[in-house]
């Protein structure tokens, strides 16, 4: 019976323990994340004007290579629209008869 009683005893104190650390930490983390409240406003307001001097010239890099990729997947296709339209020309007759 004092086994159980013992066991039972620690197993109380052990969730008591437990439960007090877990409410420390939870108090020190609000704690310091108030403190950092102002640092991670900072953050977001750098971030956010960063992004409207980055974000164009991003768009812009991305288009220009949209542009190029879609070039070179043409250039097959100029290439025998420009063989067509040699061979066309070639075969017209002079204007002066």
């Amino acid at each position: 019976m004092g086994a159980v009683l013992a066991l039972g005893f620690l197993a109380f104190t052990g969730v008591f323990v437990a439960a007090t650390v877990m409410t420390l930490a939870f108090v020190l983390k609000m704690i310091l994340r108030l403190v950092l409240l102002p640092l991670l406003l900072i953050k977001f307001l750098v971030m956010g004007l960063l992004m409207l001097i980055v974000g164009p010239i991003v768009a812009v890099v991305g288009l220009l290579v949209i542009g190029v990729l879609a070039l070179a997947f043409a250039l097959p296709l100029l290439a025998v629209v420009a063989l067509v339209w040699f061979l066309a020309r070639s075969n017209r007759r002079p204007a002066v008869a």
